[in-house]
């Protein structure tokens, strides 16, 4: 009688068994640096959609609205707009601008709550929602913007605007803190009206200075 001998289990070899690990090991790794692809790009698409969305949406300032004459508190600084002049022409030392225009003072106070600012340049708007940045013909020095404004202490200056008549009817001006490299949610801004209806912007219109002085008295 024969007796058939069954063929017995084939056990790898101590190198075929490294090389089982060493494989192993590599798809391990691969799958490691697949996982941390993947958190990067939903890290680059987060980041892509926030910076897109900061645009929109997270620097959208907070705005604080009042009127002329009124102290206006937007928290980390108040502002209170004092006085409204036209003139046809501005004089600064031996120095006299002209205009086509007309030149708008704002006669402005202003006072912070915890630390020194400097404001950042004001923006006029029309009723039209027009926009006008101060005018930079007049020296930066004579301007509010150039001033620390301080905790508690109320700093007077002017802003400077030169625009068409047609531009005064409905008007506001905005103050706000100065830009920066860092995007900042709801940052605080103040809007005041000049309280120029019709009527009165003509008004102011007509009867601008011939000259107006911003040489101390």
């Amino acid at each position: 009688m024969t007796t058939t001998q069954q063929p017995s289990s084939m056990v790898p070899s101590r190198g075929a068994r490294r090389a089982q690990r060493r494989a192993g090991g590599a798809a391990g790794g691969t799958k490691a640096l697949a996982a941390l692809a993947g958190v990067a790009l939903i890290a680059v698409a987060m980041w892509v959609q926030s910076h897109h969305m900061s645009d929109l949406e997270t620097s959208d300032p907070l705005v604080y609205s009042g009127a002329k004459g009124e102290t206006v508190d937007a928290r980390r600084f108040s502002v209170r707009l004092e006085n409204v002049v036209a003139a046809k022409s501005i004089k600064s030392g031996d120095k006299t601008l002209q205009t086509d225009q007309i030149f708008l003072i704002l006669t402005v106070k202003a006072t912070s709550a915890l630390k020194p600012y400097h404001l950042g340049e004001p923006v006029l708007t029309t009723a039209e929602g027009k926009k006008f940045a101060a005018t930079d013909r007049v020296d930066n020095s004579l301007s509010l913007a150039s001033k620390w404004v301080q905790p508690d202490i109320w700093r007077a200056g002017q802003s400077f605007f030169e625009v068409p008549p047609s531009a005064l009817a409905g008007a506001t001006v905005t103050y706000a803190l100065p830009g920066s490299f860092l995007v900042e949610s709801y940052q605080p801004e103040i809007e005041i009206d000049l309280g120029l209806d019709e009527e009165g912007a003509r008004k102011l219109a007509t009867s601008a200075q011939a000259v107006y002085s911003t040489d101390k008295k």
